[in-house]
């Protein structure tokens, strides 16, 4: 099956060795002591996020969100585990003093432990602002405050306190394993024609190892980045035995790679998996040929220009705990749809139907999805990505409302969801071609059209895509056409306005489809299927607790006699004390480290 695409994705995720949460996927200490480590996940669909904070330290702890770094302005919660019971509450701080209790609680206290010296406190809310005295978290690094006592009287911290600056919403670690290698798969010295669009594909072998090892980051390496729109590396079956290099998809061989390994895109840069899964190389899993295809545009149709552009593997001996893959769904590359002139907004669907994939696979089990990056070329404007299970949608696994050809990044989903074998996932893609006068049909070139989902996933599977398209035959006969000639003179003819548009998009969207599911060996199984009907899941509302039935500040010397909002039910609220003099902020700045954006695959 000849499709390609453009794919960055954007893996931001660093996990825990010791256990494995699907809710709390990434990672960070935020003390050089080692003291105070944050997990968290999350969900942008349903709007909220998840914490964990675990402290060395049988006292209080706090954890917030500061605009500067410091205590004015902060969002912060405080809790512990005291003689008389757990306390929690939501509080801002107006100075450098004691944190103020927020008339609403927008944190939910989900659990709250101490045992060996160490307090974990795991609790909710809302990504956005709920109320005034609270921060919203965003797609930006955001300054992370933390403190903690060696007891449950809320009393001055000392230097038990810091700062550190992470993107909770697009977190990327780097890791640096003991034994890193690497190694680069590059065109080499290749002459760019003066082509608008041009795909040159080079087949080439990857360093052979007797013993598996994990990929564990891949970075671009691009030498003319005017001309390279994309790179995508490809594993071949065991029938390819030559390398070679020529034009893409024009018939002289290679077509047959096409299990996605790796993947730049523009705008993008080095990528990472993340901590329990790696990308398998060497060994057991074979001594495979690879396709380098470099999508080449050059719209000023520059002629003589030399490029080595490619990737860097980097790889370690410490085999991770499982091993990562990527599966291309969406609807199938091809020419047999058009997207009509003048639409403003016009909706293409590709369905992946999981129950079909035993059909190529002896040994199938479900998907552990932690990451989906969406592709369609220039016309396209929103993505979105439906999860089915038993005829009913239970989720929108992705979605990306303001697409971006020129920046096209993974969706970080903020926790691992189960695809299990038999659900289905619908890629609806929304086009806009309001400025074109002909029909776009689907196809390679930048011009022409995709809507794709790529979804990173462990354990990997022999799987390269699950899509689907649809029956061009019944899709001419519900339009009054009698073969395929008169369908073709049909669409070019037809007065495409806003009725005739919605009409041929119901009519797309109700014909039979054949839903195409093929392996890494390219075994191919072909069914049929129906497009669901895809609804917009709103956001959950603001978390919120008890309103606290007093007003005014706490500070100084003052004594707080209850607790209760944003307590568990059944805990027991523990009076707490301030009795320390406030010498400076609750929090310092420390020097922390941004956390950028990766691509991976």
């Amino acid at each position: 099956m000849d499709t390609l695409s453009l794919v960055l994705l954007l893996l931001s995720a660093q996990w825990s060795c010791a256990q494995e949460d699907p809710l709390l996927p990434f990672s960070e200490l935020l003390d050089p002591e080692h003291n105070v480590r944050l997990k968290w996940g999350f969900d942008e669909i349903q709007g909220n996020i998840l914490f964990e904070l675990t402290v060395n330290t049988s006292g209080w702890v706090g954890f917030g969100f500061s605009p500067k770094g410091g205590m004015t302005g902060a969002d912060i919660v405080i809790g512990g585990v005291g003689p008389k019971g757990n306390y929690f509450t939501d509080r801002h701080a107006e100075g450098n003093s004691i944190p103020v209790v927020d008339q609403k609680q927008n944190y939910k206290l989900l659990s709250l432990n101490e045992s060996d010296g160490k307090t974990v406190m795991k609790f909710q809310r809302s990504i956005k602002s709920c109320d005034e005295n609270d921060l919203p978290i965003t797609n930006l690094p955001m300054k992370l405050i933390y403190a903690y006592g060696q007891s449950d009287d809320i009393v001055y911290h000392k230097n038990r306190r810091g700062t550190k600056e992470v993107n909770l919403l697009k977190y990327m670690p780097r890791v640096n394993p003991p034994n890193s290698k690497y190694f680069d798969m590059t065109m080499v010295n290749f002459t760019v024609p003066a082509n608008q669009t041009y795909y040159h594909c080079k087949i080439m072998k990857a360093p052979t190892f007797d013993r598996k090892k994990h990929i564990y980051r891949i970075e671009p390496f691009i030498t003319n980045f005017d001309l390279v729109h994309h790179l995508l590396l490809y594993r071949c079956p065991p029938s390819v035995t030559t390398p070679f290099e020529e034009e893409c998809y024009t018939g002289g061989g290679g077509e047959e790679c096409m299990e996605t390994v790796a993947v730049w895109g523009v705008g993008g840069g080095a990528f990472e998996l993340p901590e329990m899964a790696g990308l398998p190389i060497g060994g057991n899993v074979g001594d495979f040929f690879y396709r380098l295809e470099v999508h080449y545009n050059n719209p000023n149709k520059s002629a003589g220009r030399v490029d080595n552009s490619g990737l860097r593997f980097y790889y370690t001996s410490e085999l991770r705990q499982h091993d990562a893959a990527i599966l291309m769904t969406g609807l199938a590359v091809a020419s047999g749809y058009a997207i009509p002139p003048k639409a403003k907004s016009f909706l293409t669907y590709g369905m992946c139907d999981t129950a079909y994939i035993p059909k190529v696979l002896e040994t199938s089990h479900d998907l552990q999805v932690f990451s989906v990056m969406m592709h369609t070329h220039l016309a396209g404007r929103k993505v979105r990505v439906g999860h089915f299970r038993g005829g009913k949608q239970i989720d929108l696994l992705a979605v990306d409302e303001n697409y971006n050809f020129e920046y096209q990044e993974a969706t970080n989903l903020g926790k691992t969801k189960t695809v299990q074998l038999g659900d289905k996932l619908l890629v609806e893609c929304t086009y806009n071609t309001e400025n074109r006068n002909t029909l776009t049909w689907g196809g390679l070139s930048t011009s022409e059209e995709m809507c794709l989902a790529f979804l990173v996933y462990y354990p990997a599977m022999n799987l390269s895509s699950c899509v689907s398209f649809p029956d061009v035959n019944s899709l001419g006969s519900a339009m009054g056409a009698t073969d395929k000639d008169t369908w073709l003179n049909m669409m070019y003819t037809k007065t495409w306005n806003d009725a005739s548009i919605d009409q041929y998009q119901q009519t797309l969207k109700t014909v039979d489809q054949f839903v195409i599911v093929t392996d890494s060996f390219n075994n191919v199984s072909y069914n049929t299927g129906a497009i669901p009907d895809l609804k917009i899941i709103p956001p959950a509302p603001c978390m919120s607790g008890c309103d606290i039935k007093m007003a005014g500040a706490v500070s100084g010397r003052r004594q707080e006699k209850s607790l209760g909002p944003g307590l568990l039910p059944g805990d027991v609220a523990e009076p707490l004390t301030w009795t320390g003099d406030v010498a400076e902020p609750w929090t310092s700045a420390m020097t922390g480290r941004d956390s950028g954006m990766v691509a991976m695959l």
